[in-house]
Order: C-alpha cells, then structure tokens, then sequence
C-alpha cells in the first residue's frame, strides 16, 4: 500500500461536503473517516469505498473492482471496499451517490460493532 500524500489532500478535499473528513495512515496507505466513520480507503492514488451485503451488488454491476491485498502467506485477501469509480471526481451526482453508499454502509457496520467488553460490566453494575 502507498499513497501520495497530494493524492490523500485531493481526496479528503473531494470528500469534504459530506462532514468532517479525516485520514489515517496505514500500511502505507489511508483509511478515510468522514464524522468519525471508516468509509474509504486511499492506496496507491485510488479511493475505494465501503461496500455491504445491500450495497455490494450496485459496485458490481458497476464492474468496480474490490480492494485487495497479499497476506504474509502469499495468498491475496480482499476487504469491503470497492474502486471508487473516476466519474465521482468529475460529477457532483456521481459523487453524491457514490459516498452515499459507502456512509450508509459504514453506518449499519458501526451499528454492529461490539461494545467493550468494560463498558457492558459498567452497565450491569448501574443497573442493579
């Protein structure tokens, strides 16, 4: 993974009317937060977005290609995360509908996320 970091400057600006538009290095790429949720990801001077089970079908039929990286092992894995398709950097609807779908995703997968593990024993400790 790498990414310039022009390229993350031009992607956070991209971003930047749907909330507050932070980056995280990783891996020698960038993990993209808008208002604290983990929508994209910024390797190689590319974005690729959050993809789910309802949105995974739209990247496909689109033909986008998913975000994919090689294991120690040598094996190749891939994430929820598909290209971001080049028409979001020329057309504001494009855009919209495209991050659209990557926050919606990233909202139901936070909704899912477990609560630590202290944060539960707190509660059952205040409810009794």
């Amino acid at each position: 993974m790498a990414v310039s970091a022009s390229f993350l400057d031009f992607a956070k600006e991209t971003f930047a009317p749907f909330g507050v538009i932070s980056a995280r290095r990783m891996f020698g790429g960038a993990g993209l937060y808008c208002d604290d949720l983990f929508f994209a990801i910024v390797d190689d001077d590319a974005v690729y977005l959050k993809a789910d089970d309802e949105t995974r079908g739209e990247f496909e039929a689109a033909c986008l290609a998913p975000f994919t990286y090689e294991m120690k092992n040598g094996s190749i894995s891939s994430m929820s995360y598909y290209g971001a398709p080049e028409a979001i950097f020329d057309d504001a609807d494009a855009l919209r509908n495209w991050t659209t779908l990557a926050l919606d995703a990233a909202r139901r997968a936070a909704l899912f996320k477990k609560k630590p593990a202290g944060k539960k024993k707190a509660r059952k400790k205040a409810a009794r």
